[in-house]
C-alpha cells in the first residue's frame, strides 16, 4: 500500500544562547522568517516575521522572544504552519540576527548559541552556529513547496555581516 506524502506540515525553530557576563550589555538574538511567492522566489520577501510580529494570516508566529538569553532551554521559539500557508507561497527562509548595541558582536562573541529545527518530536537540524562565528546574521533553514504542494526542508547555514534590517533584504538570495 502506498501513501501520498504531504511533506512537512508544521515546524518549530528554537534559538538559545547564554546571557552576557555580569556588567556587559545583553545579547539580543532574533529569529526572522521571510516568505516568497512562486512569482518572486528570491530577493525581497513578500513579508517578514520577527520580534513583535506575526504573519498576516497567523501561519508563522514568534511564540517566545528573549532579549537577554536568560531562561532554560530555547529562549526564542517560532512556529511555522507551512500546510496552512496560501498556495502562492513557495519558499520560506529562516535566519538569525544579532541586534547590535554599543559595540558590534558576532556569533563567536556569544556563548552557547544553538538553533534547533524540528517537526513534532523529530529534529530536522541542530547547529551551534560555529560555522558562521565571524558573522552578525545567518540563514539557518529553507523550506520549499513543490508542484504537488508538499513542503521540504533544507538546512541552509549562510553567514552575513549585516544588521537585522539589511539582513532581511539579503536572506532571500538564491542559495
Amino acid at each position: 500500500m502506498s501513501s501520498v506524502s504531504k511533506g512537512i506540515k508544521k515546524v518549530e525553530v528554537g534559538l538559545r544562547w547564554d546571557p552576557s557576563p555580569v556588567g556587559a550589555p545583553p545579547n539580543d538574538l532574533d529569529i526572522i522568517a521571510a516568505t516568497y511567492t512562486g512569482d518572486a522566489p528570491y530577493g525581497n520577501p513578500e513579508y517578514l516575521v520577527h520580534f513583535d510580529s506575526r504573519s498576516p494570516d497567523g501561519t508563522i508566529t514568534l511564540n517566545r522572544d528573549s532579549r537577554t538569553g536568560q531562561g532554560f532551554g530555547f529562549d526564542e521559539v517560532m512556529t511555522l504552519e507551512l500546510e496552512r500557508l496560501a498556495p502562492s507561497f513557495t519558499r520560506v527562509v529562516v535566519g538569525v540576527a544579532i541586534q547590535q548595541q554599543e559595540q558590534q558582536k558576532v556569533f563567536g562573541d556569544i556563548a552557547n548559541t544553538a538553533v534547533r529545527i524540528r517537526e513534532g518530536h523529530t529534529n530536522l537540524a541542530h547547529t551551534d552556529l560555529a560555522g558562521v562565528s565571524g558573522c552578525t546574521a545567518s540563514t539557518v533553514a529553507e523550506f520549499t513547496r513543490d508542484a504537488s504542494g508538499a513542503w521540504s526542508f533544507r538546512e541552509a547555514i549562510r553567514g552575513f555581516d549585516a544588521d537585522p534590517t539589511t539582513f532581511a533584504s539579503l536572506m532571500g538570495a538564491e542559495l
